[in-house]
């Protein structure tokens, strides 16, 4: 494939994704003095956005606000030369003939050539979709109990979902809420037993099989759930202060498919340097395999990448 424009300018590094992890590896390029652009398709911040307080990020003993900790992050980006450009990158695909000359990143508003890609798009959390569902986010519906967990000390709560991370997630819980409602579609969990086990010898759990939410009722916070028995069609109203939606998550991965491996699940295979199954592209938070999904551990993985594409353009012919 011949490069469409021989005038386009080369960048350094093109970040994609302006979350913890790409704002994290900006300012470790752009302190490296590499020319460097970070796409964002909506506002800087990702999933951290949608938590009401940030209260386990090192360095703020009395937590902080997500908008305020992001804008931290992007004021630092800026200061050390990156430029943050509002576009929505479509694909990757190799630059000129595949020589080595590195890779273009196909966007909304146009194309960025670059020696070298860090991916860090991170993933969305599956939700329920139920219509009051995104007004109550940050009002008692949450979607990480590691983040909000705390928030609901001697409250009474509910879990929905019946995997491994439903599971986890309510376990944790245990040691916050006064009582936890699991809320389980099937007559069984689906996660590994011996945290079912676990999660059942808690005294304060109480599970709820074979039943689905219909609705989430609450004006300006979370006031109760409508649970419906899917066998039996019986209905019934819950009272409580918080619901934990742990259903899974998606990596947003489609702008790498067909260009480095991914496992099953759509995120992409890193290595201990974060990089990818193609020389010149790495990855980082959310998007990859294997990694917690927290704030920290993203912003650790995206410094990862930059120094590692560092690293790698050091040597770049």
């Amino acid at each position: 494939m011949s490069r469409p424009d021989p005038s386009m300018k080369q960048h350094d590094i093109v970040i994609i994704g302006a979350g913890p992890a790409g704002l994290a590896a900006a300012i470790y390029t752009g302190r490296a003095r590499l020319d460097t652009i970070v796409l964002e398709r909506g506002l800087p911040g990702g999933q951290i956005l949608i938590t009401d307080w940030v209260e386990n990020y090192p360095g703020f003993p009395d937590g902080v606000a997500p908008f305020d900790l992001i804008e931290t992050f992007r004021k630092q980006v800026l200061k050390f030369g990156a430029v943050m450009v509002s576009d929505s990158a479509k694909i990757i695909r190799p630059d000129g003939d595949g020589e080595g000359r590195g890779w273009i990143v196909e966007a909304g508003k146009g194309e960025y050539a670059a020696r070298a890609v860090i991916v860090a798009t991170g993933a969305h959390y599956r939700r329920l979709g139920l219509p009051n569902e995104g007004k109550l986010v940050g009002r008692g519906v949450s979607y990480c109990a590691t983040c909000d967990g705390a928030f609901f000390r001697d409250r009474e709560i509910a879990v929905v979902g019946g995997g491994d991370t439903a599971l986890m997630e309510a376990h944790y819980l245990t040691k916050f809420a006064s009582v936890i409602h699991v809320i389980h579609r099937r007559d069984r969990f689906r996660g590994t037993k011996i945290l079912q086990e676990r999660l059942l010898e808690c005294p304060n759990v109480k599970v709820h099989w074979d039943t689905v939410i219909d609705e989430i009722a609450g004006a300006d916070c979370l006031e109760a759930i409508m649970l419906r028995n899917v066998k039996t069609g019986a209905c019934d109203r819950l009272p409580v202060e918080g619901l934990f939606v742990a259903i899974g998550m998606d990596p947003i991965s489609d702008v790498a498919k067909g260009v480095v491996e991914m496992n099953d699940w759509g995120e992409i295979v890193v290595d201990s340097r974060m990089a990818t199954s193609r020389p010149g592209i790495y990855a980082a938070g959310d998007v990859i395999s294997s990694t917690p999904r927290q704030v920290a551990t993203a912003v650790g993985t995206g410094v990862n990448a930059a120094m590692s594409a560092t690293a790698y353009l050091s040597g770049y012919k």
